[in-house]
């Protein structure tokens, strides 16, 4: 592994490994108003939610590595204490773009950007019209980080109204990641689209107990076949297959002829690995992998 001391690296360096390693983000469109009332839209990629109750949202407006100046979102914030987090969606991405471009103060980016400010219902920044998720947010804290170029300002937003547009929503009354279509922050100039086959699901209750890594037998927690991925997956079993229930699939031609291959511990496991792949069968193949354990 590389050791990347962040005393001795030079600050954009340390940056880029830290952006790089902390990934995919989400991406807080943040829209405020100066004291004049002059809209202004930036995107920030530290952020993220860290309450339900009540609903929080944590950003930072990150002074400038190359000269140590902030922007102008943390001189409204500071301001006004008001702020609307929208989101980012694919359809959006190039606008959100062009909105990190350093317009002179007075320039409104919603001009720039053609994207399109409405009113929202309990802050005075607008929300903007195209993103499927405004978050109408009050500042409740500032906490400032550091005085130095790459020091944060975490601003702390209790969220008072959220608006999400219908047709994200699927049929259970919930948002639908393929619908919604979310773009996440990478390091450098890398972007990720979250939605079709970059969107996995991955279910795993919390309760009740299950076995766990240390519970499979060694022969499979030693396979040359299964990545940890599958033992993970074979680790979320509430409990192990009985040695009676794992036989009963010795009689299957398909499971005989593995059995009698030049090398059966392997093609159990490259058989029990395709049954999580394809089938999602856990306790299916730990039954295979119990009956190949028995000729370890």
């Amino acid at each position: 592994m590389r050791i990347i001391d962040p005393k001795k690296t030079p600050t954009r360096d340390f940056h880029q490994f830290l952006l790089g390693s902390v990934a995919p983000r989400p991406i807080a469109f943040a829209s405020t108003l100066d004291e004049n009332g002059v809209p202004n839209i930036a995107p920030y990629s530290f952020f993220n939610a860290f309450s339900s109750n009540p609903p929080i949202l944590v950003f930072s407006s990150n002074r400038r590595v190359r000269d140590n100046t902030t922007k102008d979102t943390l001189h409204n914030v500071m301001t006004t204490k008001e702020v609307v987090i929208n989101v980012v969606n694919y359809s959006i991405v190039r606008q959100m773009a062009l909105a990190a471009v350093e317009f002179p103060k007075d320039v409104s980016e919603f001009t720039k950007t053609g994207l399109t400010p409405v009113a929202s219902d309990l802050v005075k920044p607008f929300r903007i019209k195209e993103s499927p998720a405004q978050m109408e947010c009050k500042v409740k804290e500032i906490v400032t980080l550091g005085e130095h170029g790459g020091a944060g300002h975490l601003i702390i937003c209790e969220v008072v109204r959220l608006h999400v547009a219908e047709d994200v929503i699927d049929e259970r009354g919930r948002i639908d990641p393929h619908k919604i279509d979310l773009m996440g922050r990478m390091g450098r100039s890398y972007y990720v689209r979250c939605s079709g086959a970059a969107v996995k699901t991955l279910i795993q209750p919390v309760a009740p107990v299950t076995i766990g890594f240390d519970a499979l037998p060694a022969s499979v927690r030693n396979s040359p076949i299964l990545t940890g991925n599958d033992l993970g997956f074979l680790g979320g079993l509430v409990e192990m297959p009985t040695s009676d229930s794992a036989r009963e699939l010795s009689d299957h031609p398909g499971i005989q002829a593995l059995m009698k291959s030049p090398n059966p511990l392997e093609a159990m496991h490259d058989f029990a690995k395709q049954i999580l792949d394809f089938d999602g069968d856990r306790e299916k193949a730990m039954k295979v992998l119990l009956l190949a354990d028995g000729l370890a």
